[in-house]
């Protein structure tokens, strides 16, 4: 299914219920939960009736990105059943996003049903900021965060062929201003088991990432994805930097 066909038929379900489900995510679920609830307000904000699968667990991508791809289509299967259904799926993660739109279809290339099961709820999956631009057209949600603000745009935005909808979400925030941030889109080190395997590496972009930050002269460092905050939070602290780390769903969820 092209992009096309794609957009239509997302705004097509979207127009007639204007319902969602909320994938919140492994590190939303253990370390984030204001995330997942700040997502929440959000969208209720806007009219949209959210529900949350009970049944749903990590969406794979550790396996995945570990090379362990039979356990990947094991849990794939597992989230495709979780999320079964009409709704659209919502996700504060790009990365989790991008797990499910562009590698269930590929995890299941040889198995034509579950090929097929997996594509359409790829279609149905988007990342918030996705969501909120190019599903429901909006790029103002009403939110007044009083302060200075630069944004790290985490990697997996790119898979989602992301143009600035974050950024377009930010400017539109009363009272907040919106800060250059110098390699902005550059990673910040962490990619899920990368930051394990090689945590020299790893240490080392993060802590470029935080000067730039520090640069910038922002009070706060806002992201769409929770491994890129922990791992620039983290640094922060430990550099003694006084710049807090915010998720894009808090910042849009303050009135």
């Amino acid at each position: 299914m092209d992009a096309w066909t794609r957009r239509r038929a997302t705004q097509a379900i979207w127009r007639s219920r204007l319902k969602v489900s909320l994938l919140v995510t492994c590190l939303g679920d253990a370390l984030f939960p204001d995330v997942g609830v700040a997502t929440v307000k959000v969208l209720r904000r806007l009219g949209v009736d959210v529900d949350f699968p009970a049944a749903q667990t990590c969406c794979g991508q550790p396996h995945f990105n570990s090379g362990y791809h039979g356990e990947a289509r094991e849990v794939a299967r597992h989230t495709i059943q979780a999320f079964a259904g009409n709704r659209l799926v919502v996700t504060p993660s790009g990365s989790c996003a991008a797990m499910v739109q562009v590698e269930y279809p590929h995890l299941f290339h040889d198995d034509p049903v579950w090929h097929g099961r997996a594509e359409e709820l790829a279609w149905r999956t988007h990342e918030l900021s996705d969501f909120l631009v190019n599903v429901m057209k909006i790029d103002d949600v009403g939110a007044r965060c009083p302060g200075r603000a630069t944004y790290h745009m985490a990697c997996h935005l790119r898979a989602l062929g992301a143009r600035g909808e974050a950024e377009r979400l930010l400017r539109q925030v009363k009272e907040l201003e919106l800060l250059p941030l110098e390699r902005h889109d550059e990673c910040c080190g962490f990619g899920g088991s990368f930051s394990v395997r090689y945590p020299g590496i790893s240490g080392a972009m993060v802590c470029d990432k935080a000067s730039f930050i520090d640069k910038s002269g922002a009070d706060t460092v806002v992201a769409t994805d929770a491994g890129c905050l922990m791992n620039i939070g983290g640094c922060l602290r430990r550099r003694g930097s006084k710049v807090r780390t915010m998720h894009l769903a808090q910042v849009l969820a303050m009135r």
